[in-house]
Order: C-alpha cells, then structure tokens, then sequence
C-alpha cells in the first residue's frame, strides 16, 4: 500500500469516526460521496477532479467533531446558542485538517459547503462565482441527502419533493447549471441506487424502537446481531444483502467504543488512489 493510499484511509477513517457519533447519519458520508461522484462523471470533469470532489464530498463533515452529541441527535428544533454551535462545524473542519499533507484537497469543501450563490450560506457568506465548484456540488447533493433521509427532528422526504426543494431554491440556495442538471439526471433514475441506502447495494434500515438509521455493515451474515446506535436495542439480522430484516430482540446491548467499516473505508480509498497522481496530491510538483 503506497504513502497516498494511506493517507487518504487515515482522512476518510477521521470522517467516518465523526459521522459514527451521530445515530441519524449512517451511511451519509457515503451517499454524499457517491451523488458527488455521479454528478461529476456525468459532468465529464477530468478524472482528477473527480477523485477529488468525492474526497471532498466524503469529509465534508469533519468539523462535527465538535459539535456535542446531545445537538447532533436532538429530536426538536436547535435553540439559537445551538444552532451557532452546528454553524460552527465548518471552521472547526478546517481546524482539523492543518498539518494532514492531503488537506489542500478537501479544504474547499469542508469550509464551504454551506456557502450559497445568494450569499445567505455560512460561515463567510461568499456568493456567485466566489464559490469553487467543488463547494457548489457538495453544497448540492449534501442538501439533497439530507432531504432524502430521516433526521432526529423530521422524517425523511421522497425523491420527488426532495428535488422540488431545489428546484424552488435555484440560484439562491443551489447553483442554477448544477441543480438543473442534477435534477434532469435524478428525474432519470440516476441516483435510485444511492438514496436510501447506507452503502453500494444495501437499503438504509431504521430503528422500529426509536427511529434512527441502521447502517448494516457489508460485512454481515443472516444471524448476526446488530444495535440501534442511539436506543441500543438489539437485533438478528435476517435475509441477505438485497433484503435484510431485523427482528428484535429482547435485550439492550451495551454501548461500545465508536468504530468504521474499515473495509469499506479502503475500498473508498483505494477508488479514489486509482485517479490520483500520487506526485500532485502530495503537492511535490
């Protein structure tokens, strides 16, 4: 495994770590991931550029680092003093990335993937083309995820009214060119097998308990016992990959250091390695 590989595990392992404290976020860095991924092909952008919005797009949320759990998995709407604190989270990924030698490569889209063209968004309320691109799709597709799936103080929305959204908030919340060609491709079906699931191939499951989501790792068997990350309830995993069900079970399981799919995290990694010269992303060129 070369010195990029290993770079960019130990980037995207940060992410999934900062992800795994929040019991209403499985499998979203992923979707984000590959709806940027998606777009971006179809786009026809050098590859990469490619490689480096699905990074982008896959630690954008680093900075919730820190952001208190109790506001990450709050059922009801943030209070002010709250909501600042949730504001806070892109600086505070900025924050986390000085000294990593891959931090050029996703700073753009940890900053300012709140940042909109009207220049409501956050934290420095750039506009227009002061945005980069790679904010931009970011910005996008994380907004349509987060539509798309069940949050501690909403239920999820379906694809439809999720693109409705945007297209009400074109050239104010969403870039015009990206949202109608983002929305021409969803309309189409091109992101079917992305929203609603927690990784390639495997449906999002919620908790029946209490609701957050259940991101089955791809790693599981039919018999194996899983826990809702917030209630702890347990469950027996039944059926197969294209259809698991969970039935519950009599027993709380005790809380457990947080912990990746590390399988997954190199898989990530090793697809982005591919379209990356190694010379350049470390920035010795």
């Amino acid at each position: 495994m070369d010195l990029l590989t290993r770079l960019l595990i130990s980037l995207i392992t940060q992410a999934a770590l900062v992800e795994a404290r929040d019991a209403w976020a499985g499998g979203h860095l992923w979707r984000v991931s590959q709806l940027a991924r998606r777009l971006a092909l179809d786009l026809k952008l050098p590859a990469p550029d490619v490689a480096q919005i699905t990074l982008g797009a896959l630690v954008h949320d680093l900075g919730k680092i820190g952001v208190a759990e109790t506001i990450l998995n709050k059922p009801t709407r943030l209070s002010d003093e709250e909501f600042d604190a949730m504001r806070a989270h892109p600086e505070t990924g900025l924050a986390a990335l000085v000294g990593h030698p891959l931090a050029h490569l996703v700073r753009e889209s940890v900053l300012m993937h709140h940042e909109t063209p009207d220049g409501t968004g956050y934290p420095q309320g750039l506009q227009g083309d002061a945005l980069p691109l790679v904010a931009r799709i970011v910005g996008l597709v994380d907004a349509f995820d987060a539509m798309t799936s069940t949050r501690s103080y909403r239920r999820q929305l379906g694809i439809e009214p999720a693109l409705q959204a945007i297209e009400d908030n074109i050239d104010t919340q969403f870039d015009g060119g990206l949202a109608r060609h983002f929305i021409k491709m969803a309309r189409a079906g091109a992101f079917d097998d992305i929203a609603g699931h927690s990784e390639k191939g495997i449906a999002m499951q919620h908790c029946p308990t209490c609701g957050p989501i259940i991101a089955i790792p791809h790693k599981t068997r039919s018999g194996d016992v899983i826990a809702c990350p917030a209630c702890r309830t347990g469950f027996k995993v039944l059926g197969n990959a294209n259809d698991w069900h969970l039935r519950p079970l009599p027993v709380h399981i005790s809380a457990r250091p947080l912990s990746v799919d590390h399988e997954l995290v190199q898989c990530l990694a090793q697809e982005i390695r591919a379209q990356l010269d190694e010379r350049v992303a470390l920035g010795v060129v």
